[in-house]
């Protein structure tokens, strides 16, 4: 018997939520495929009080028994899927009706609470202001709206077979052990490289930031609170442009801005922005840490690691 099965748990956000959880004492089940990980980015793999089964979610037989189950396991590169979005469905849509299938199929006083961790890119974009979590779902990619799909089967297993959950909408994560794929990460390894970073249009798209430590933060304050049946955004309330967050970047780093604009990829979204009064009136839930105030400590992670040839 587990206190919490997370899936993802190796993973950029799953791997500092188990951090969290394995110092608070809870005993953890980590659940994962392993597509883009190595264990040199987990430090926990021999806590006494954790475990790892090698799986995938959408092909997973049997469920162990657990008081929580949080799935952070999902594709999330949005180019990846534009270019192939059925692995996308398979894992983002397909993943988490399995797992709720397992969880259906235990007996009512079994079934662990479902979490469901989702994006704010369900939303689609918005010019101004923010989105509440009552706002109309219009995702604009095939990433997001698998996620958005996925949110749906949960709200159906809680109406037809009374499965409790929680759903969290978050903003761009950015910390330490972030996939080289994502925006931040790519900036600090292309300027430690001397390779010119590629900008989408003129990089005028607006995101909203939340640090990882945040997020899983949030995500268990929810669970401690004995919250249910309910959704809420998370979010630091921090905005920029890609273009700033690029020269922010190259700015503490003290070196040049070598930015190549691209072609937009399809599908771009404007601006994202959610609000979080919901989540600081339920819990009072607020973020620590600020982009601006914390980027130095990223950037020295990836320079400690990947060493620099500036």
């Amino acid at each position: 018997m587990y206190d919490f099965i997370v899936t993802g748990g190796c993973g950029f956000i799953g791997s500092h939520f188990i951090e969290i959880l394995l110092q608070k004492g809870y005993r953890v089940l980590n659940i994962d495929k392993m597509t883009y990980v190595s264990w040199e980015n987990i430090g926990f793999e021999k806590h006494p009080h954790y475990s790892f089964l090698k799986e995938d979610i959408s092909e997973i037989t049997n469920l162990p028994k657990c008081d929580v189950l949080v799935n952070f396991a999902a594709e999330s590169f949005v180019d990846n899927s534009i270019e192939n979005s059925g692995v996308f469905f398979k894992s983002n849509v397909n993943g988490v009706h399995n797992l709720l299938e397992h969880v259906r199929m235990k007996a009512k006083f079994d079934r662990p609470l479902f979490v469901q961790v989702s994006t704010d890119e369900v939303y689609g974009d918005i010019t101004e202001g923010t989105f509440t979590e009552t706002d109309y779902l219009k995702p604009s990619n095939p990433y997001s709206a698998t996620k958005a799909a996925a949110e749906q089967f949960v709200y159906a297993y809680n109406r037809t077979y009374g499965i409790d959950y929680i759903i969290t909408r978050c903003s761009n994560n950015f910390g330490k052990r972030q996939y080289p794929e994502k925006l931040i990460p790519k900036v600090i390894m292309s300027a430690l490289s001397n390779r010119p970073m590629t900008i989408h249009g003129d990089g005028s798209y607006v995101r909203s930031w939340v640090h990882v430590i945040d997020h899983c933060e949030a995500i268990l304050a929810l669970i401690e609170g004995k919250i249910k049946n309910d959704v809420f955004n998370i979010c630091s309330g921090d905005e920029a442009s890609n273009l700033q967050v690029v020269k922010l970047i190259y700015e503490r780093l003290g070196i040049e801005p070598n930015i190549q604009f691209v072609e937009n990829r399809w599908g771009q979204d404007l601006r994202y922005a959610i609000s979080t009064e919901k989540i600081q009136k339920a819990i009072g839930w607020k973020s620590r840490h600020k982009l601006n105030e914390t980027i130095d400590d990223v950037i020295k992670f990836y320079k400690d690691r990947y060493g620099t040839n500036t």
